[in-house]
């Protein structure tokens, strides 16, 4: 098996032993993103802001892979707080023109760096 490592500056740095992002053959595996800028600022103003710029650091390694958001066929998101669902889903929904991904949202106890949302992703081109 074959496998690229995908990695953007427009995208923030990976906080721990592992890529941002693994194409194997057509498939590209992008690791969970939290709301870090590049500079490692975690934008936590509101669950809006923290998963618009969730949604644009997916959107840069997908860039650097070649891709869109409608490339995108699995997605898995990682709320702290479910309560937190409508409006995150709101701003993820804005990324989508149709056919959707498949997906599963779960709430989790915590997430790196003190983050509420964290997002994955799989696509593929």
């Amino acid at each position: 098996m074959e496998k690229k490592i995908i990695f953007s500056t427009h995208a923030p740095q990976p906080i721990g032993p592992y890529s941002q992002a693994v194409m194997s053959g057509n498939t590209l595996y992008c690791s969970g993103q939290i709301a870090l800028d590049t500079e490692g600022h975690l934008l936590n103003d509101s669950i809006e802001v923290e998963t618009k710029q969730v949604m644009h650091n997916i959107a840069e390694l997908l860039k650097a892979a070649g891709m869109d958001y409608s490339h995108i066929v699995k997605t898995s998101i990682f709320l702290t707080d479910m309560t937190d669902f409508a409006k995150v889903n709101a701003e993820y929904a804005k990324c989508f023109t149709g056919d959707f991904p498949a997906r599963e949202t779960v709430e989790v106890s915590a997430l790196p760096k003190g983050a509420h949302v964290e997002i994955s992703v799989i696509a593929v081109k």
